[in-house]
């Protein structure tokens, strides 16, 4: 069984014992989170309905937080001697998916 979960925006497929990182959760290592899931897939049955999936759950435990690798964002116009280079890293969240239920 799977689920389609939205979190931070972005879109995840994910079932139970899966690993994911998500952009940052408020939450400290160890606690766990009720994700929204907008699909719930089993035994050859897709389920889209929203009354349905408001019963469905997936839950989540908050595993660590970390910074995901620098990214460079470098801006130039060629024969104007414009150059800016800045850097960026993302706080990230570490999830394992617990339960996934419906």
């Amino acid at each position: 069984m799977y689920a389609v979960v939205k979190t931070g925006g972005k879109q995840y497929k994910v079932a139970e014992g899966d690993v994911l990182n998500v952009e940052k959760i408020d939450l400290e290592p160890g606690e766990k989170v009720d994700l929204d899931v907008l699909l719930l897939s089993g035994d050859d049955n897709v389920v889209t309905d929203p009354d349905a999936l408001a019963k469905a759950t997936v839950t989540a435990k908050v595993v660590e937080h970390f910074k995901d690798k620098k990214v460079i964002i470098f801006k130039f116009k060629r024969r104007k001697g414009y150059r800016r280079k800045r850097g960026h890293r993302q706080n990230l969240t570490r999830l394992e998916i617990v339960k996934v239920s419906g």
